[in-house]
């Protein structure tokens, strides 16, 4: 006698990740920061020449007003993360773009310091607010299941874009006139202007824009939810809080690539100054080529804290590699060098992997608009205050400098992992 079995159903086939390619929302956000980029590599290029060259103004006076600008910028994320909560990401990033391109074009007339200094900090703060509201608007119009893969693929396109953008401003260098650095500045604004054909374009579902209910609706609510995390107040959000500032210690690695590698190069190697470019050169060349590589694998927060550790120390690790590069030949100096940098570049787009899936996964669906701007105050914080920690603290000490700097890199990546799973647990909580 048989027994009549019943066959085991077949696993099911999971369904295909969404492609992006010839996703029209991917394209829109493609266009945008291309011609946003472009115009942002073109005034980083030329603006510091001009500032101090056409405009006249010292290099301390300079300084100055860039160091009180960026003070400002980290005022300027969390409002208009909270903004784009509020009313719409898309109204908010065309009025940022429209500030930002007058007080770009106004560069090249401020021939007050006053003037100039209000303009720096106009347009720093447009920066710091433009970051947040972007962010605002891909959590807004990208699926969960897209949006690392397609934040990936845009700052590919970003640090084209940059790259194009300093092509031309060394051009402009070359012609050195004020005409020419006048005319530069002007076309930066206007990519700020073009930027906003694009930005219209992009479909933003109804969604991304939640009815508020009555007042006394809204203040209950706040009342019911105020002991617990995740709801919608970042500032009260400990364990967010927490993630916030150990991706800002690892960020800190934007200004070792852009501040203490070109100081310390020029102050304690033998390596030629001209190394200088290549270095951020072959930094923009591998960002474009690994980062959409770096986000494979990264599903969700667990994945994502590992993938920032790992990326965490890689970046101290170049660290180290920096500091090995003193007290040589200029050739075994240069090759020392560009190991730094390659290892640090690693490090970038894997912790930016988990970076990104992080700041989206650890919010609450509600308000991820005021959460990407706390989010984005923490990476301000790490851009103001790291130039004066390496030229103070770690530059002066030498190899001891470096190896310190490499301890805080790498301790911010251990500590992460756990500090993601508490914000899990608080987030489900708050659920």
């Amino acid at each position: 006698m048989t027994t009549k079995t019943t066959p085991a159903p077949m696993p099911a086939t999971p369904a295909p990740a969404p492609r992006l390619s010839g996703d029209p929302t991917v394209r829109g956000l493609a266009a945008l920061l291309s011609v946003n980029a472009l115009g942002n590599g073109l005034f980083l290029t030329i603006s510091t020449l001009w500032f101090t060259r056409g405009l006249g103004y010292s290099v301390e006076r300079v300084g100055l007003a860039l160091t009180v600008a960026g003070l400002c910028g980290i005022l300027a994320a969390l409002p208009a993360g909270r903004a784009c909560d509020r009313w719409n990401a898309k109204g908010v990033l065309t009025c940022l773009h429209l500030l930002q391109a007058g007080a770009i074009a106004l560069y090249a007339v401020a021939d007050s310091f006053p003037v100039f200094l209000a303009l720096a900090c106009l347009a720093t703060a447009g920066s710091r607010a433009n970051a947040a509201a972007r962010g605002a608007l891909y959590a807004h119009v990208l699926p969960p299941g897209l949006r690392t893969r397609a934040l990936a693929l845009l700052r590919a396109v970003n640090n084209v874009g940059i790259g194009a953008g300093a092509t031309l401003g060394s051009v402009v260098i070359v012609f050195d006139t004020g005409a020419a650095y006048r005319g530069a500045i002007c076309l930066s604004a206007a990519a700020s202007l073009l930027a906003l054909i694009p930005l219209r374009a992009i479909p933003v579902p109804t969604r991304a824009v939640p009815a508020q209910p009555p007042r006394t609706a809204r203040v209950a609510a706040v009342r019911r939810a105020a002991p617990a995390a995740g709801s919608g107040h970042p500032l009260r959000d400990v364990p967010y809080l927490a993630v916030t500032a150990l991706n800002a210690v690892v960020n800190t690695l934007y200004v070792v690539l852009e501040v203490g590698l070109p100081l310390w190069l020029l102050t304690r190697t033998t390596a030629p100054q001209a190394v200088v470019g290549w270095l951020l050169v072959i930094n923009t060349v591998l960002v474009v080529a690994l980062q959409v590589r770096a986000v494979r694998g990264v599903t969700g927060p667990v994945q994502a804290a590992r993938a920032f550790r790992r990326g965490g120390l890689l970046v101290a690790a170049a660290c180290l590699a920096v500091a090995c590069s003193a007290d040589r030949s200029p050739f075994a100096a240069t090759v020392v060098l560009v190991a730094a940098v390659v290892l640090l570049t690693f490090g970038e787009v894997i912790s930016q992997a988990g970076s990104w899936t992080l700041s989206y996964d650890l919010a609450p669906d509600h308000a991820q608009g005021t959460y990407q701007g706390i989010y984005q105050t923490g990476i301000s914080v790490s851009q103001a205050l790291g130039p004066g920690l390496l030229t103070a603290f770690v530059l002066p000490h030498g190899i001891v400098g470096w190896a310190a700097l490499a301890t805080l890199f790498a301790g911010a990546a251990l500590a992460l992992p756990a500090t993601a799973r508490w914000a899990v647990r608080e987030l489900r909580e708050a659920r």
